[in-house]
């Protein structure tokens, strides 16, 4: 356990039953009491239930097709309640009976005349073919992974459904336990337990902080415990083999363990060795108290709890040594430790809109009007009632909260306390940040600014090499053979790419006083931002302490007699919960449907009835709601006097004053983060550049080599008389553009030109100027290409036509540089498509060379830095 590894989980068999033949009684029942012809109309829709009735009795499918078959027949069912009222009365379907058995004693089994039953059983296996796809995921891959902890959580949210929505409606003299409302509870907590177990395989898989691990592993062991908790209470003590128990309470004990094996690895990086000590103590003592317990669990669960007994053991060891020979340490008794935290990371998946019959069209054509009118106005009326006693307890809820966060309470006896707390979007920001790597891995993130810089650097002093070099060798041949070297200078063919070249080192030079304003931010916001690494960050906070000079030593007093009313106010919020899912309980248990469809009286004093039992719990809410208000004025009362003894005016200031600087300092965190992803973005997108114009270099260096050579042999010839009965003029070379070697050998069409965008999301960046497009091309270099000068055509050679060789297809896009780790490199635009050779004539010398997101303008980099 205590490296990543693949957990023991379990699945939940499916309930099995008995043949049924629903197509007889059902026809049966429409043709006596509407008529043959809605008997006949309905055929299709009877046989479309017997079908999937009798697929779900064999369950041959694969399990994907057995859960959509589910949800099927449980929209079918609900469709079928309020048409077919089953029951053993002599006006109902009393010909229909269900069997199932149960699920975890499968020798027992119950039958019963009643729709909610069979709904109970669907619903039950649904969740337990959710967990059995969640069990058959592969976990060792991401995506099985993934898929098993959303199964667990489906899984979690069908014993959910069943046990609020179908258990009550049920439950009778015959019925299995596997359905109960115990029942169900408790496999909702065991399938949340294990969906998130595999947050806590993904979290230890990815090398997640410590702390984290031990959040995520707590709340695993808290919803073992749950699970473990029903298991033992009535009636589920008596019904689960031995094996399931121990199966779960040594889960409980691995998870808690674990949380207090991660946690001491924490503090032993802090160097809280007696902390660290107690928690091992602690991880230890369940671990062995567990094992004893074990009996009938499998061996790789006893492998795995073995294997963590043996880590939390060889750290116990090393810490006790290392505080009896270094620190000295007085260890706290592990009962005394504060519970630790845990995180919540996963929840019962809501199944309420796949089970919804709502849209179902099957028997569409049997509605009772009489029924239907009288159900659908005592609706309106019990609606009408939790409406308004709902919006009483959750008003009063909310005076509540909005009275108390004037009082500043319970912050303020928090405080006092020494457990300040944070805003809870706060600690998230503060969270994210420190996840992220905080203030100290802006370092780490400027060092790769640099590293990118310099890579920049040298290409384009490799880029400029190639050019000046070509230049000396083409000086040096002119200088040899004087007038008869006719090929065009160097200096009227690169004027372009050497304007290229220093717009690029423009925009480096710029961007280098963009880096250095970061660094110079880092710098200079170092000490304002270490607030962020306070750990707890709670620790950054004041804290509210008792009056150095006590006048009448009350102090204690008074803050217990606040208490003891936050105590009393605590119990009126626990008592509106209660009330408020009392009344939601009521109306989901109320099914008036086979009273109306069989009463012979009045439907409004079937009404009366059915609504009084409502009565008592509306009085209970009118007294909830006139006791909060008397408790809060009393309570009023004793903070003004707790206010006046710990001068808590003066705490309140402080503690909005740090949390001011909380957010000021968050705020320039990600401000300078921006800048440095800003800063990273450009340089990735300025190297494809630069080595786009290498590329450019090279192709040019390269024809202009192949022309020389031909023209050197040309002038030989001459020289040894090879050509001296050659009466025709000496060929004439045309001039070579830096893009001649890239067009390609057909006539295109002339490109079409587009006017740059007027505003970018780049605009605000660092590191894009102003009024300038974002990239994907460099240049304007397929508009800006010089015409090849031809030679006349009286000077031209005719039995030689003379035509660059196309340039090697090679890629010549350099490399990441090694150590840079980013993703700009996998996810850059690709390289522009080679310019096309255009009739449209070149732009004139004052043209910008450089007319793409990196051309310097006014005001360029002048809003890098956000002051």
């Amino acid at each position: 356990m205590a490296a990543a590894s693949i957990n023991v989980m379990l699945a939940i068999h499916a309930k099995k039953t008995t043949p049924v033949d629903l197509h007889k009684p059902l026809r049966l029942y429409i043709s006596q009491h509407y008529s043959e012809r809605e008997a006949r109309e309905a055929d299709d829709d009877l046989q479309s239930v017997q079908e999937m009735r009798s697929e779900i009795e064999k369950a041959t499918d694969s399990l994907d097709s057995r859960r959509d078959l589910l949800q099927r027949y449980f929209r079918a069912l609900c469709v079928m309640e309020s048409r077919f009222p089953i029951s053993s009365e002599r006006e109902h379907v009393n010909s229909l009976s269900f069997t199932w058995y149960d699920a975890f004693k499968q020798g027992r089994k119950a039958s019963q005349q009643n729709i909610h039953f069979e709904k109970a059983a669907i619903a039950f296996n649904l969740g337990a073919v959710y967990s059995q796809i969640a069990l058959s995921a592969d976990r060792s891959l991401p995506e099985g992974l993934k898929q098993a902890c959303n199964s667990f959580q489906a899984a979690a949210g069908a014993f959910a459904f069943l046990r609020d929505n179908v258990s009550m409606k049920a439950s009778g003299n015959s019925t299995t336990t596997d359905i109960s409302v115990e029942c169900a509870g408790m496999l909702e907590r065991l399938m949340l337990a294990q969906a998130q177990e595999c947050f806590f395989e993904k979290v230890v898989s990815d090398n997640r902080p410590s702390a984290l691990c031990a959040k995520v592993a707590r709340q695993v062991g808290l919803f073992y415990d749950e699970a473990h908790a029903a298991l033992v209470l009535p009636p589920l003590n008596q019904h689960f083999d031995r094996s399931w128990v121990s199966h779960v309470q040594l889960k409980a004990a691995q998870f808690q363990a674990e949380a207090c094996y991660r946690v001491s690895l924490e503090l032993h990086e802090k160097e809280n060795i007696a902390e660290e000590i107690a928690r091992l103590k602690a991880a230890s003592s369940m671990l062995t108290e567990a094992k004893k317990s074990g009996r009938g669990v499998i061996g790789p669960l006893l492998d795995a709890v073995t294997k963590l007994d043996g880590s939390v053991s060889r750290n116990l060891e090393r810490a006790v040594k290392e505080n009896d020979r270094v620190y000295l340490m007085r260890v706290p008794n592990p009962d005394s430790l504060p519970p630790l935290p845990s995180a919540v990371l996963v929840k019962s998946a809501a199944v309420a809109e796949l089970l919804d019959a709502s849209k179902e069209k099957m028997f569409s054509n049997l509605v009772p009007d009489s029924s239907a009118k009288a159900l659908s106005k005592y609706t309106e009326m019990l609606d009408e009632i939790i409406r308004v006693q709902a919006e009483k307890l959750q008003q009063e809820s909310e005076i509540t909260r909005v009275k108390l966060k004037e009082m500043n309470l319970p912050d303020s006896l928090l405080a006092l306390e020494g457990n300040a707390s944070l805003p809870e979007h706060l600690r998230d920001d503060v969270e994210a940040v420190q996840i992220d790597g905080g203030p100290a891995g802006l370092e780490s993130e400027m060092a790769q600014l640099r590293d990118l810089r310099r890579v920049n650097e040298e290409l384009l002093v490799q880029t400029e090499e190639l050019l000046e070099k070509e230049s000396r060798e083409d000086s040096q041949i002119r200088a040899q053979f004087g007038t008869r070297w006719t090929r065009p200078q160097s200096s009227t063919l690169t004027k372009n790419l050497h304007d290229r070249a220093n717009g690029f080192a423009a925009n480096l030079k710029q961007s280098g006083e963009s880096d250095r304003r970061i660094e110079r931010a880092i710098k200079d916001n170092t000490a304002f931002l270490s607030i962020l690494d306070a750990r707890p960050i709670e620790s950054a906070l004041p804290s509210l302490a008792r009056p150095i000079l006590s006048l009448n030593g009350n102090e204690d007093a008074v803050v217990g007699a606040l208490r003891q009313k936050l105590s009393e106010l605590d119990r009126l919020g626990l008592q509106r919960a209660s009330l408020e899912d009392m009344l939601k309980d009521m109306k989901r248990q109320d099914n008036i449907l086979p009273k109306l469809m069989t009463t012979s009286g009045s439907y409004e004093d079937l009404f009366k009835r059915e609504l009084a039992k409502y009565e008592p719990v509306s009085i209970e809410v009118a007294r909830n709601v006139q006791a909060q208000e008397q408790l809060l004025h009393e309570i009023e009362a004793h903070n003004n006097a707790f206010a006046a003894t710990f001068n808590l005016q003066d705490y309140v200031v402080a503690r909005e004053r740090a949390y001011k600087q909380l957010s000021a300092a968050i705020a320039k965190y990600r401000e300078i983060r921006e800048n440095i992803n800003e800063g990273l973005k450009f340089y990735v997108t300025l190297q494809d550049a630069i080595t786009n114009l290498k590329q450019q270099c090279s192709d040019y260096v390269m024809t202009r080599n192949i022309q020389s050579r031909e023209m050197m042999e040309d002038l030989q010839r001459q020289i040894t008389g090879l050509s001296f009965n050659d009466t025709g003029p000496s060929r004439t070379y045309p001039p070579v553009t830096p893009h001649q070697s890239q067009a390609p050998h057909h006539s295109p069409s002339p490109p079409q030109h587009s006017p740059p965008p007027q505003h970018s999301p780049q605009q605000n960046s660092p590191y894009y100027p102003p009024n300038m497009p974002p990239p994907p091309y460099y240049s304007q270099s397929q508009h800006q290409q010089a015409q090849t000068t031809q030679a006349p055509p009286s000077q031209a050679p005719p039995h030689r036509q003379q035509q660059s060789p196309p340039p090697p297809q090679h890629v010549y896009g350099q490399p990441a540089y090694p150590g840079w780790q980013g993703t700009y490199y996998n996810n850059a635009a690709p390289p522009p498509p080679p310019p096309q050779p255009s009739s449209t004539p070149p732009p004139s010398s004052s043209h910008s060379h450089f007319a793409g997101p990196y051309a310097p303008g006014p005001g360029y980099y002048s809003s890098y830095y956000k002051q």
